[in-house]
């Protein structure tokens, strides 16, 4: 039996975990933290992660990129496994998050779902394929609350394009100021915020007179629960290290 801490417990993504982990019996919530804390949860909730009462097997984090620095802190001094699933940190602080994986065992990945995590393998098989006589766009949905754009999601799909060249391409944001005709090296990402879109990706390959769409739909945030919970099982007898989705899936 896994027992697990959320940071950011009383947020949706929170309760979220919180109800699939009740679902379960290889795993329990043996505390929480947010800034907000609810009585109504079923297991204590405390303002700051050192104030936990009882050490946890694993940290799931859904918070805030301002709460990375205690989560590690923590998560090394009690020599406690962390999951990583927060979006929007800076290159700095994704640094911070290799280098405290040189202590404990970490597993981060910019989404949870196993879905997306197929879309990116099968945006690199389509590169690989398709080469550098297709366009690559990027449109990621999300819902009007989410604060950063583009998502990390997004990012990661970019990424796993770009590896297969070689790192060549550049990133394109914000086209609405550019007067000139598209380059070849680059991967345009834009992003849309309405309503309460869950996750919405689309990788746009647009060749001469064709093109190839790969998508994924998140219908509720339980796709990205699911893969933070068996993550948080899965580090359990992990050694120190940085793991990610393909890790799970080749156990």
């Amino acid at each position: 039996m896994t027992e697990i801490a959320i940071t950011g417990a009383c947020g949706k993504m929170g309760r979220a975990i919180a109800e699939l982990i009740k679902q379960r019996d290889d795993c329990t919530v043996c505390g929480g933290i947010d800034l907000q804390p609810a009585d109504n949860l079923g297991f204590p909730v405390v303002k700051n992660i050192f104030d936990l009462s009882r050490k946890p097997q694993a940290v799931i984090d859904f918070s805030h990129p301002s709460a990375l620095e205690d989560i590690l802190a923590y998560c090394k001094m009690k020599n406690v496994p962390a999951v990583i699933a927060t979006t929007g940190y800076t290159e700095d602080q994704i640094k911070e998050i290799k280098a405290a994986a040189g202590q404990i065992p970490i597993f981060f990945t910019f989404n949870m779902s196993l879905g997306i995590n197929l879309l990116a393998d099968l945006a690199k098989r389509a590169a690989q394929i398709l080469g550098t006589q297709f366009d690559v766009e990027i449109v990621e949905k999300h819902h009007n609350l989410k604060k950063d754009a583009p998502s990390g999601t997004a990012l990661m799909l970019a990424e796993s394009v770009n590896e297969v060249f070689r790192g060549e391409k550049k990133y394109i944001y914000d086209r609405h100021n550019v007067r000139k005709a598209r380059e070849r090296e680059e991967i345009g990402i834009s992003s849309v915020r309405g309503g309460t879109i869950v996750g919405e990706h689309e990788i746009i390959f647009a060749g001469h007179d064709e093109v190839i769409t790969l998508s994924h739909s998140a219908q509720s945030k339980e796709v990205f629960a699911v893969g933070a919970v068996n993550a948080a099982v899965f580090l359990r007898d992990k050694g120190a290290g940085l793991y990610d989705m393909s890790d799970l899936l080749s156990e």
